[in-house]
């Protein structure tokens, strides 16, 4: 049972009348009576909570940045009226709106109530509780109950990259021969005969074409298909720190009359994890390496195998992978880089392509990967890919003060270590692609192409 806040304005007003009476004892004795029957009446009234039914529809994929529709069947089975307020409770991550809505069911009947959702995070996002206020017909009392009416939203990694997909893809159809402008690979699979022109390999000449002929004739190729890229994704705890700007808001967020996102909180939105923008890069990569006809793997990785997705087809390869990634967290342990290595090669038994999506910090990969690293660049072609902190280039060009000068000497040797693990990294035989977050998944699928084109991959 609960009271209302029109019985509490009734009993206000009834104290001032019993201060007022000559008599106040017994008018207040009277009152309070009064009162309470008055109450018991309206609770006796209220429609009954605890045998409402609730039904649940409505979308339960939905990629960050986007809007879902979740409807909340609530049926009266009882024989009185259940007019009030219920609340539909979900974590704050989950941006559910609105928080408060109106209930009338009459008895033997159904309401259908809309609840919204505009997530600021990626994962599953449960509801928790249906709450019901069902209020009497005097407004004094109400009966209140909660009830479970499990729903669950999965919000999708956004794939801001794919907006990179269509200038790559033409870039793509470049190499295979299939724009006017004819860009040949140095792969394996026979294309076409043309006349050697100086800087051609002269591995490349077609002797027997060449005694048919009076020119020296060279083989064009066409980059290989059907190749394996192993896409894998470092979840330990570099991954956690944030960085750049974040493209959707993370909170204090609403949508305007244009369903946009704007921010009504002041403060800046924190930038996303580094986890976020790799996987943004791994789905540009994905989709980009499913088009040129490669098969492409997934793989993501701490202490423990926390995805996996192979064997998918061309046309489903994004769909498995972003459900895959939707529930990733990055875990705050050290990532175990010998298990990775050890579940890579027991995965990829034949040469291929591995990307490893990790943090470019020196000392984590003096101590992980760099020990492990010939087993795994002595069996396939590595290339490892980190988001760098666009701040730490802010810092290292402000100087004009004592402080800003320390802060960029510090930012000048974070870029130092950075660049001395790249050397080393591309010293084993290893691609290294570093750049800013919004940059780095174009520069991966740039990477990706210069293989292609190369006749590497």
């Amino acid at each position: 049972m609960a009271l209302t806040g029109r019985a509490g304005l009734v009993a206000a007003l009834g104290v001032v009348v019993v201060l007022l009476a000559p008599q106040p004892g017994l008018a207040l004795l009277g009152f309070c009576l009064l009162l309470a029957a008055a109450i018991v009446l309206d609770l006796a009234l209220a429609g009954a909570v605890r045998p409402l039914l609730f039904h649940r529809s409505g979308d339960s994929l939905v990629r960050l940045g986007q809007r879902a529709m979740v409807e909340l069947v609530v049926e009266n089975p009882g024989r009185r009226r259940v007019r009030g307020v219920a609340r539909d409770a979900w974590p704050p991550s989950a941006g559910a709106t609105p928080r408060v809505l109106k209930l009338d069911v009459p008895s033997g009947e159904r309401r259908k109530l809309v609840v919204t959702l505009d997530p600021t995070r990626r994962g599953d996002r449960q509801s928790v509780a249906v709450t019901v206020r069902s209020i009497g017909p005097l407004g004094l009392a109400a009966r209140q109950g909660s009830h479970r009416s499990p729903w669950s939203v999965r919000v999708l990694p956004p794939f801001l990259s794919r907006k990179h997909l269509p200038s790559r893809l033409a870039r793509l159809r470049e190499l295979e021969g299939q724009h006017p402008a004819l860009v040949r690979g140095q792969g394996t699979e026979f294309d076409s005969l043309r006349e050697y022109v100086v800087g051609d390999d002269v591995r490349s000449i077609d002797w027997r074409a060449t005694a048919r002929r009076n020119d020296v004739v060279v083989r064009t190729w066409r980059p290989e298909r059907d190749r394996r890229v192993l896409i894998v994704l470092d979840t330990g705890r570099t991954s956690a720190g944030r960085v750049g700007d974040a493209p959707i808001p993370l909170a204090g967020a609403t949508a305007n009359g244009g369903g946009l996102l704007v921010r009504t909180d002041p403060r800046p939105a924190p930038g996303w994890p580094r986890l976020d923008w790799s996987m943004d890069a791994a789905l540009l990569l994905a989709a980009l390496a499913a088009k040129a006809g490669d098969q492409v793997d997934f793989l993501a990785y701490d202490r423990a195998v926390r995805a996996w997705v192979a064997g998918a087809s061309r046309t489903e390869l994004l769909s498995v992978m972003v459900n895959a990634m939707a529930p990733i967290e990055a875990e705050l342990i050290e990532a175990d880089s010998q298990g990775m290595v050890a579940a890579i090669l027991s995965r990829a038994k034949r040469r291929c392509l591995v990307v490893l999506l990790t943090d470019l910090n020196g000392a984590a990969l003096d101590e992980g990967l760099m020990p492990v690293l010939p087993q795994l660049s002595s069996r396939h072609l590595v290339l490892v890919a980190g988001v760098s902190d666009p701040r730490v280039a802010a810092m290292a060009a402000r100087r004009s003060t004592a402080e800003e000068a320390y802060d960029a000497a510090a930012a000048e040797h974070n870029r130092l270590e950075r660049r001395r693990i790249t050397a080393r990294l591309r010293r084993h035989g290893v691609e290294v692609v570093d750049a800013p977050p919004e940059e780095i998944a174009p520069a991966l699928a740039d990477a990706y192409l210069a293989l292609k084109a190369a006749g590497r991959l």
